[in-house]
């Protein structure tokens, strides 16, 4: 949600700046009502602070974010920014979990470039080959995406340790894309590793917050802006908005390939299905 992107930058913000995000995190329902000149009147400030405050969050202007704001505000599900407790109840429990991860998605479908996914998936389409690159959490999303595409018939592979990626990395070169995943875009081992795939000519799509190092060195940025570090359970809804961008961009890659590589995933299903019937028989 917006509000929780303000309170991630606030350190980030001039005296000014900081002086409008209290305003609105104060009042974030008169935000939306009232104009710009509100806004700098209850923050004390002037017009073009407001405006400037606006885009260093990435938007173009006081109406962009305004009309965010709203959007947030009308969609958000009740407890979705309350903490987990010591003594939440279960039906607590699965109250919060899910309405912060329903937010989330929500926040995703709102905020994603349609136009970064139809880039993406036009070098995903040309590659000779797809390597995934990730490092914790982000690993085993880079998991699971190799696990997606392997089944496109295009060589696919996932890397998690540091060391591996980055020699894999060095042997890439025109045609091979490297799909690179981190939620804070700093990891310095995935940058080296990426600024090598780079280097022997890999398109690099990346899957990461705006404004990172590792967002500079995209041929494609996928720019996923979440807060997830305000507390230590946010990662898990964060995770999941990752994991839904993967679904996105092997399902569009699918849907490219045509009838014919459809054929082939329900061939690939099919045997899997005889498998497990023959597993099935064998332990009855």
């Amino acid at each position: 949600m917006l509000l929780d992107l303000i309170r991630s930058r606030l350190d980030t913000l001039s005296k000014a700046e900081y002086k409008v995000a209290q305003a609105v995190l104060r009042h974030p329902a008169d935000t939306v009502r009232d104009n710009i000149t509100a806004l700098a009147h209850s923050a004390k400030v002037s017009e073009p602070t407001v405006v400037r405050f606006c885009r260093t969050l990435g938007y173009e202007g006081w109406q962009e974010f305004k009309l965010k704001l709203a959007q947030g505000l009308a969609l958000a599900l009740p407890g979705a920014s309350e903490l987990p407790m010591q003594d939440d109840l279960a039906s607590d429990l699965v109250d919060k979990i899910c309405s912060r991860s329903i937010n989330t998605l929500l926040d995703l479908r709102n905020n994603l470039e349609p136009l970064a996914i139809e880039r993406a998936l036009h070098i995903l389409g040309r590659a000779a080959r797809i390597e995934f690159y990730g490092h914790g959490t982000s690993g085993i999303i880079a998991a699971d995406a190799q696990h997606k595409f392997f089944r496109s018939g295009v060589p696919s592979v996932a890397y998690a340790d540091p060391a591996i990626h980055a020699i894999a990395a060095s042997l890439l070169r025109s045609g091979d894309v490297v799909v690179a995943i981190s939620q804070r875009g700093t990891n310095r081992a995935l940058l080296h590793s990426v600024a090598l795939a780079r280097q022997g000519g890999a398109d690099i799509i990346v899957l990461a917050p705006s404004g990172t190092p590792l967002a500079e060195l995209a041929t494609v940025q996928i720019a996923i802006d979440l807060v997830f570090n305000t507390d230590p359970y946010t990662p898990i809804s964060a995770r999941l908005a990752y994991l839904v961008v993967i679904d996105i961009l092997a399902v569009g890659m699918a849907l490219q390939r045509g009838p014919e590589f459809r054929k082939k995933m329900q061939h690939a299903q099919k045997a899997l299905q005889e498998r497990d019937l023959q597993f099935d028989s064998f332990i009855g």
